[in-house]
C-alpha cells in the first residue's frame, strides 16, 4: 500500500515507538502518583520523562504546564470550556476543524459567547489585519489552526500574535506538531493544542495542551489525581488540575519515542523531505484540464497536504478507486471541516486529500500522479 493519509494519522510509525509502548506496558506500567511501590515509582518517572521530552520539543520552560490529553480534540475542548465565560467574544478563522468550531458553535448557541469568524481567501490565505479588525473590547480569545487539515495552508500565527500581544491565542497544532517548528516562548503562544499520533509519530490516544503562565483554566474533567486526596476540590496546580484519571502511560512512552525520533532525524530535514514530496505531487498534477488543486499550491506555504477534485467525479469515488485499483490510501469528503470546504469552493462534495509523511518516497508520489492522471483521463 502507498499510504497518503498522514493528515489523519501517520503510518508507519518508527519501530522505536512500538518498542517503547511494549516496554512500558511490560516493565513500567504501574499507576503513576497513586502508590509508593517501585512499579508505581517507575511509572511516575516514565510519565515525567515523556512530559519533559514533549515540553522541550515545543520550548516550554516549565513542563508542569504541559497537560497530556487523549487527542487534540480533548485538548481544544479543555482550553475552550476551561477559559471562556459568559459575555466573552472569540475570534476564529474560516479554516477551522470541527474540534474548534463545534464547541464554539455550542457556546454561541447557548448564549455564553459571541463569535466572529474571519474569512480566508479561496486559496486558504488569512490576512492578519483582518483578525485584528475583528477584535472587540470584549474579545477574550483568538483561536487559529496552525495549518488547514483540508488544504495544508499555513496560517500566519506569529504575525497575528505580534498584532495582538494582549489577547490570548489558542493554536490548533494538530497538523503541524512534528511537521513545522513551534516555539511557544518566542511566538508568545498562550495555549497550544496538539495531537500525538500525527506529525509527532506517537500512538493514537495521545495529545496535549500547553497553558502559559498566568492563565487558569477550569477543569473539563474532575476526579482522581493522586494528589490532595483529602480534599473534595480538584487541585489548583498543574498538571494535576487538568489531568484527572489514569494517564495512557504506554501511549505517552511511545509519544516520547516519536519526539526523540524527530529530534534524531532533524525537524528541518523532515520538513524539507515533505516539501519535496509536496512539490513533486503539485507539479505532477498541475496543468491537467480536469484536475483542480485547492489551496496554496506552493510547498513553502503549506504542509504536506494536497486537496484535489476531478471535474465530473465524486471525491469518494476517486478515493475508492485509488485504494482498490492502485493500492493508494487517501481520504475524501469534508474532512471534519465544512467551513474550510466552503472557503475553498469544494462544499458540499468535498475533495480527495493526499497527505504525505516522512516515510513516503518520491517513487510513491510519482505513482500517485500516474494513478490520478489515469482516472482523470478516462471518459465519463
Amino acid at each position: 500500500m502507498i499510504y497518503l493519509d498522514n493528515a489523519a494519522t501517520t503510518f508507519p510509525k518508527p519501530d522505536a515507538v512500538w518498542e517503547a509502548v511494549i516496554s512500558c506496558g511490560r516493565e513500567k506500567c504501574g499507576n503513576p502518583g497513586r502508590s509508593g511501590h517501585r512499579l508505581a515509582a517507575a511509572a511516575a518517572r516514565e510519565l515525567f520523562a515523556a512530559r519533559e521530552a514533549v515540553a522541550g520539543f515545543f520550548h516550554i520552560a516549565d513542563s508542569s504546564r504541559l497537560i497530556f490529553t487523549a487527542n487534540a480534540t480533548s485538548a481544544l475542548n479543555t482550553a475552550l470550556y476551561g477559559l471562556l465565560k459568559e459575555g466573552d467574544h472569540v475570534v476564529t478563522s474560516a479554516l477551522e476543524h470541527n474540534s474548534v468550531m463545534r464547541p464554539l458553535h455550542t457556546l454561541e448557541q447557548q448564549g455564553v459567547i459571541a463569535l466572529t469568524m474571519v474569512s480566508c481567501s479561496p486559496r486558504g490565505e488569512l490576512d492578519p489585519a483582518d483578525v485584528k479588525k475583528a477584535v472587540r473590547p470584549d474579545t477574550r480569545l483568538v483561536v487559529l489552526t496552525h495549518a488547514s487539515n483540508v488544504c495544508g495552508a499555513i496560517l500566519p500565527i506569529r504575525e497575528v500574535k505580534a498584532l495582538l500581544p494582549e489577547i490570548p491565542l489558542l493554536v490548533d497544532a494538530a497538523q503541524t506538531a512534528g511537521a513545522l517548528p513551534i516555539d511557544v516562548q518566542k511566538w508568545g503562544i498562550e495555549l497550544l493544542a496538539f495531537s500525538g499520533h500525527k506529525g509527532l509519530l506517537g500512538p493514537m490516544g495521545t495529545g496535549g495542551l500547553y497553558v502559559a503562565p498566568g492563565l487558569q483554566l477550569a477543569p473539563l474533567l474532575q476526579g482522581g489525581t493522586g494528589s490532595r486526596s483529602e480534599r473534595l476540590e480538584q487541585p489548583d496546580f498543574l498538571p494535576d488540575r487538568l489531568e484527572a484519571g489514569t494517564p495512557n502511560l504506554p501511549g505517552l512512552s511511545g509519544l516520547r519515542a516519536g519526539v526523540e525520533f524527530i529530534e534524531e532525524q532533524g525537524l528541518e530535514n523532515i520538513r524539507n523531505h515533505e516539501k519535496r514530496l509536496t512539490g513533486l505531487l503539485l507539479d505532477g498534477l498541475a496543468g491537467h484540464d480536469c484536475i483542480r488543486i485547492h489551496g496554496p499550491a506552493d510547498p513553502e506555504r503549506q504542509t504536506g497536504v494536497v486537496s484535489i477534485t476531478l471535474d465530473g467525479r465524486d471525491p469518494g469515488d476517486i478515493a475508492r478507486r485509488l485504494d482498490r485499483e492502485f493500492g493508494i490510501a487517501c481520504r475524501a469528503s469534508l474532512h471534519c471541516a465544512p467551513l474550510a470546504h466552503r472557503t475553498l469552493g469544494t462544499y458540499p462534495q468535498g475533495s480527495a486529500r493526499l497527505s504525505m509523511g516522512f516515510f513516503n518516497t518520491e517513487e510513491e508520489i510519482e505513482e500517485a500522479v500516474r494513478a490520478l492522471r489515469a482516472i482523470a483521463e478516462e471518459k465519463i
